[in-house]
């Protein structure tokens, strides 16, 4: 009989901000499988720990999950790792696969997910917190009220700052700081920052000023429709 392969959000930094479904399949399944070829720097594994101690005697299967923007590099890694998920569902093995805050969320884990399932393999997604609903809390900003849209804009994305115009409430994860500073004040928008949200390095911003012109990866910039 073949293993089954979750892939479980463990949240953006905050080990109690894990699920109980989370928790619970860390404990009962065979292997943890982690997104980085050195378990011992990855921050999901990290998380995951601060709320399930037990994890450290599980077998930790390693997955290179490169961050560039060269396709080519990506499929191969993608392929890599999922041949390595594969041989382990093969074998029997229920496997967690960690991922920060949600697997639905621009998460790498999905593009393993969806290459298991084309394959006929039971992959199943555990949603887990995102970082910005937690950024948002840290913040004390509700994001959506009545009929307010909301937008999240990817890193990466170009010319961002041209989002600050859509109505509701702006979302932006990892994306160009400066820029998004700079169009703020010219647009005389306010946004909140929260950097390293949930871990011991959190720092938050709650106006457009006081932003870094350089902080860290695990930032989220919120921006919020002003109201008549």
């Amino acid at each position: 009989m073949k293993g089954v392969l979750y892939g479980v959000g463990v949240g953006p930094g905050d080990p109690e901000l894990l699920t109980l479904k989370a928790a619970r399949l860390i404990r009962e399944c065979d292997v943890i499988a982690v997104p980085h070829k050195e378990k011992d720097k990855c921050f999901a594994l990290r998380i995951a720990a601060g709320a399930v101690p037990e994890i450290d005697e599980k077998p930790i299967l390693e997955i290179d999950m490169p961050m560039t923007r060269d396709m080519a590099v990506r499929e191969k890694a993608y392929e890599a790792g999922a041949g390595k998920l594969a041989a382990e569902l093969e074998a029997g093995r229920t496997v967690v696969f960690l991922t920060l805050g949600d697997p639905t969320v621009y998460s790498t884990y999905g593009y393993l997910h969806e290459r298991l399932a084309a394959l006929g393999y039971d992959a199943r997604l555990v949603p887990g917190v995102t970082s910005f609903c937690a950024a948002a809390a840290a913040l004390g900003v509700p994001l959506c009220e009545d009929a307010e849209e909301l937008h999240v804009i990817p890193g990466g994305r170009k010319n961002a700052g041209e989002t600050l115009g859509y109505p509701g409430s702006k979302v932006f994860m990892k994306g160009s700081v400066p820029e998004l500073v700079e169009a703020a004040r010219k647009e005389n928008v306010t946004l909140r920052c929260a950097e390293n949200c949930g871990t011991e390095d959190e720092k938050l911003y709650r106006d457009t000023k006081e932003i870094p012109g350089d902080p860290g990866y695990y930032t989220v910039i919120i921006a919020k429709e002003d109201k008549k």
